[in-house]
């Protein structure tokens, strides 16, 4: 049984994924790849809305975190799944409003937004502009009053909790690059700053407490030191904020080990905290948005490579050497992050070997994963990385100059070119 129910072996003994199999897909687009199922992200989005509508009456609206895959696929699915869409750059709200996603409905991050992104987000009309200092907040003042609009804003604000995570993707407690701290009063300041902003429109708070997150009662502390802050806003300025956007940060499987209860889970445990402790601070239930973004394309995802060349080194270790590594998978080298291999050309095969698997970059540390089980492999053989979905395209980069993958979609057991792989009159386009 391998971690993600996305892929599966036929009766040749190769892996597929959503249907398709891994070598035909290989062959006819080329390694490296990456492969998302379509109906994987499609059921995780429809897991999240039944979800919220279920467990909040409706009263929320589930907004995918582009930052983990964004391309204009992702976004004309989510579009079609009548979600919302969070942007964190210029570049991820340009691809969401290239295929005519509704602005409305876009939630636009970041701890150091730009004139030009600003402008951008305010020109086309962003539904939800979150707000991460005080230098932000009179420069969005002042843009939208040149154009003559009034933006919709919520405050990001640090909870102070600790999420039980890794140290470089913790972001909800005080020392965080992000956000208003509760503890220093400037979370209140800000509010007050903000209220007074005649082109703001102080729609809510925002808190993200962190990634890859498996227990449920960190969002629940999450919920109540929000709603706390909401009560106090209440008695200090007599206005009451209409939403809370809890963030996402869902943990996914990397491994067999890795165990997190279901999402709907998760979101009901912290809407009945959300309903309960609304009513015991008197204060209005505030429409919830969450931000789950690895939780839907994580396990969707899955990257193929060719093997090149095994090296044995006597009583050291074995490398497997593919013909890709850190360039579109950065986060081992970043996080020393899980995944599970397989070769894909003999998925049902026992893994009996242990090995290290190498990229093709000019890094000593260019690992995808060290002392990782495998099946016997030689040059030529396919692995499979899985629960590749989430920050490998994103991440990728043209270190070496190596051209990054393709990504292609499959749906129905048929696969489609959705981000063509690059070439090298790409990569030196902009050199002069």
């Amino acid at each position: 049984m391998l971690v993600t129910k996305c892929v599966s072996t036929n009766e040749k003994g190769h892996l597929t994924i959503g249907g398709a199999d891994a070598l035909e897909l290989a062959e006819k687009f080329g390694t490296p790849l990456y492969v998302y199922s379509e109906d994987k992200i499609r059921q995780k989005i429809r897991e999240f809305i039944l979800s919220v509508n279920k467990y909040y009456n409706g009263n929320g609206l589930v907004v995918y975190a582009s930052k983990a895959f964004c391309c204009k696929e992702m976004c004309r699915i989510c579009k079609q799944e009548n979600i919302g869409i969070d942007v964190v750059s210029g570049g991820e709200l340009y691809t969401a409003l290239s295929v005519d996603f509704p602005a409305k409905k876009i939630v636009f991050h970041g701890n150091n937004k730009t004139y030009d992104e600003l402008t951008a987000a305010v020109e086309n009309g962003v539904g939800r502009i979150i707000v991460d200092n005080k230098t932000e907040l009179k420069k969005l003042n002042e843009i939208a009053a040149n154009l003559g609009k009034t933006a919709g804003i919520m405050l990001r604000i640090k909870p102070g909790i600790d999420a039980h995570t890794h140290d470089f993707i913790k972001t909800g407690q005080i020392d965080s690059k992000f956000g208003f701290a509760l503890e220093t009063g400037e979370a209140m300041d800000a509010v007050k700053a903000a209220l007074d902003m005649p082109n703001l429109k102080l729609r809510g708070l925002h808190c993200h407490i962190g990634s890859q997150i498996f227990d449920i009662a960190p969002f629940e502390l999450a919920a109540k030191v929000m709603l706390e802050f909401f009560r106090d806003i209440k008695l200090e300025t007599g206005v009451e904020l209409e939403e809370l956007n809890l963030g996402g940060g869902f943990g996914i499987k990397y491994l067999k080990k890795d165990y997190h209860e279901p999402y709907a889970e998760y979101i009901k445990n912290v809407s009945a905290v959300v309903s309960s402790f609304s009513h015991e601070l008197g204060i209005k239930t505030p429409f919830i948005l969450i931000e789950p973004g690895r939780s839907i394309v994580g396990v969707a995802g899955t990257t193929l490579y060719t093997v090149g060349s095994v090296k044995k080194i006597p009583d050291i270790r074995t490398y497997v050497s593919v013909d890709g590594g850190m360039a579109d998978n950065p986060r081992y080298a970043l996080y020393r992050s899980d995944y599970e291999i397989v070769c894909a050309n003999r998925a049902e095969e026992d893994r009996t070997e242990t090995v290290t698997v190498a990229g093709k970059c000019c890094e000593s540390g260019d690992l995808i994963q060290e002392n990782t089980k495998l099946q016997p492999v030689k040059s030529g053989d396919i692995l499979a990385v899985l629960s590749t979905g989430a920050y490998n395209y994103s991440m990728a980069s043209n270190y070496n100059r190596i051209a990054r993958p393709p990504v292609i979609m499959v749906k129905d057991g048929e696969a489609r070119v959705v981000v063509k792989r690059e070439t090298y009159e790409q990569i030196t386009a902009n050199d002069i």
